[in-house]
């Protein structure tokens, strides 16, 4: 019986202690990623596009030069960020301010949409938004918590 006891602790322990590296090896992959240089980021989203979505080279081009004018402008805003939070100068925003930011960044999804709507056919479009709403559905999953509580049932 004791034995028995013994074993299930060990079980239990060992369990315990895996969970939490699989959340590390996630870090880490995102960090490697913001450590891209805006070109490199937006060639391995095109070629990620271009693979799902079967992209011509008409395409690819004209996408590649969407994703890397947001790559610019994305790790622009990075380094803005950085160099505030490094001087004290970062604040909570106000009521105001995060009013002004989402319009901002849902501006810039419609008018992301649109582009893409141009460059893209139908049939390619269609799976494109299917990806989108995926992506923001996991983004809202995991401010909430849920991702963590997902990925936790698959590896079990």
């Amino acid at each position: 019986m004791k034995r028995l006891i013994l074993i299930a602790l060990a079980f239990v322990s060992v369990q315990a202690f895996a969970q939490p590296n699989q959340g590390q090896k996630n870090k880490e992959r995102a960090h490697k990623m913001h450590n891209l240089s805006p070109e490199e980021a937006a060639t391995l989203q095109t070629k990620k596009l271009t693979l799902h979505l079967d992209l011509n080279e008409k395409q690819q081009a004209e996408v590649k030069a969407i994703l890397l004018a947001n790559a610019t402008a994305r790790k622009a805003k990075m380094e803005e960020m950085k160099a505030k939070k490094e001087s004290g100068e970062l604040q909570k925003p106000t009521k105001e301010q995060r009013l002004e930011m989402a319009n901002a960044r849902l501006d810039h999804q419609i008018a992301m949409k649109a582009k893409m709507k141009k460059i893209l056919n139908e049939e390619q479009y269609a799976k494109w938004e299917k990806v989108q709403a995926k992506m923001a559905q996991r983004s809202k999953a995991g401010k909430k918590g849920e991702g963590k509580k997902r990925m936790q049932k698959k590896t079990e």
